[in-house]
């Protein structure tokens, strides 16, 4: 007897469909209170889910992966090389923000007056604390005081810190840790077992996430910004296939490749605008596609406090359009004082509600732009968010597959075996 074979639709179509449902759904419930609040709720519930398994993965994951290398020296040069990556890849992505939003000049054209105010009253406490927020402040926060208080707090910086310590303590026990690695690797497993059921609830939880935002702002508030919106998005696809495509190229990696194996990942990024929504499934496919554990879970985790190229773009185009809005001339020194600022203020900033906007908030006064003026780009942050979040992700991708190339530690067998399943499942 056959087998009846069933029409089944891939996870990211069914999160471009959620997509599609959501702009209706947005439209049609504008300014209804009532069913903002439904939606809201179910999309806050579902982000609570990925974040549930977040650190849960990150621990087990590095735990495993550091206690397996069980090198310091290794551990050293790999960190090294992650975090010049890192540096040098924000340092292109300001640079870039700036060179476009000085040739495109998207400000120029607006009246900032005709536009409207949205609240940046939740904000305005943490972007205070940011413009505070030097080279010493992230040094000095790196080791936690309190393990516990920064698990509870999802403080990832000090988090790797004291896993790493903990993965190469265990190393130095021998065959005696092997029940404790086995253990975390069990418990690894098992959040990725999770990670796929809670992945199945993606397109509803799309569908209310982009519905909330389009019911709150309206397409009204794109209007007077779409040439802002039109060129950010622009700029991040430059970045990605252009920028990001000739970093790849040089270690012999397909940019195209990665996009199409991390599609559905990019997808949900982009939905949700979190970038912890995808790190669980980054996390997994990255491992599949060939990188070693170790450098996985230590170059991913990482990146997502260090490695936000999505998120320096935006701000430095942000940073010239308001200033070009209010008709304030930046001189070249003042520019290169903001890219400077941007790098030191932004590190450390992804556990901050808004963290984007917090750093756009607590940078822009030192170049003599308005802190008010943020209000008036507040209505479209959620969908430049949505951007920037996916490019985030993808660099972060990246820059794991590049680490792990440069220790020799990329198992090709594994990609090619990884990309015939992709293919067979056609």
């Amino acid at each position: 007897m056959k087998k009846q074979r069933y029409f089944r639709i891939s996870l990211g179509w069914r999160i471009l469909i959620g997509i599609a449902l959501g702009l209706v759904a947005g439209g049609i419930f504008y300014q209804n209170k009532a069913a903002i609040a439904v939606m809201q709720a179910i999309g806050t519930l579902f982000i609570n889910l990925i974040k549930m398994i977040v650190l849960p993965i990150v621990v087990s994951c590095l735990v495993v992966g550091i206690a397996k290398m069980g090198d310091i020296k290794k551990l050293g040069r790999i960190g090294g090389k992650t975090l010049l990556y890192f540096e040098m890849m924000t340092t292109i992505a300001i640079a870039l923000g700036l060179t476009v939003g000085n040739l495109t000049k998207p400000g120029a054209l607006i009246n900032i007056h005709s536009l409207s105010q949205g609240s940046i009253g939740q904000y305005t406490a943490a972007a205070k604390s940011a413009s505070n927020h030097g080279l010493g402040d992230i040094i000095m926060n790196i080791v936690p005081t309190n393990i516990f208080k920064a698990l509870s707090e999802g403080d990832m910086i000090p988090i790797i810190f004291f896993t790493v310590l903990f993965g190469l303590g265990l190393a130095t026990f021998g065959k005696r840790s092997e029940p404790l690695i086995n253990a975390f690797e069990m418990i690894s497993e098992v959040m990725f077992k999770l990670t796929n059921w809670i992945m199945q609830l993606a397109p509803i939880g799309v569908f209310a996430l982009i519905g909330v935002t389009i019911a709150q702002f309206g397409f009204d508030a794109l209007k007077p910004l779409v040439y802002f919106l039109v060129i950010c998005y622009l700029t991040m696809i430059f970045f990605v296939v252009v920028v990001a495509g000739l970093v790849a190229r040089i270690w012999h990696i397909n940019i195209l490749e990665l996009l199409k194996v991390f599609k559905e990942e990019l997808v949900l990024s982009f939905s949700t605008a979190s970038s912890e929504a995808a790190l669980p499934k980054v996390m997994e496919k990255i491992q599949d596609y060939g990188v070693s554990q170790g450098i996985a879970s230590f170059v991913i985790p990482t990146g997502y406090t260090f490695n936000l190229d999505g998120s320096a773009i935006y701000q430095s185009l942000a940073a010239l359009f308001l200033a070009q809005a209010y008709h304030i001339h930046l001189s070249l020194m003042q520019q290169l004082t903001l890219l400077v600022v941007l790098m030191i203020t932004s590190k450390g900033m992804a556990g901050v509600p808004g963290a984007s906007f917090v750093v756009l908030l607590a940078t822009i006064t030192t170049i003599g732009v308005p802190a008010a003026g943020v209000a008036f780009i507040a209505g479209i942050d959620r969908l430049v968010d949505m951007g920037r979040t996916a490019v985030n992700v993808m660099g972060n991708s990246l820059a794991a597959v590049i680490i792990a190339k440069s220790e020799n530690e990329f198992d090709e067998t594994k990609r090619t075996k990884y990309l015939a399943q992709l293919s067979a499942k056609k």
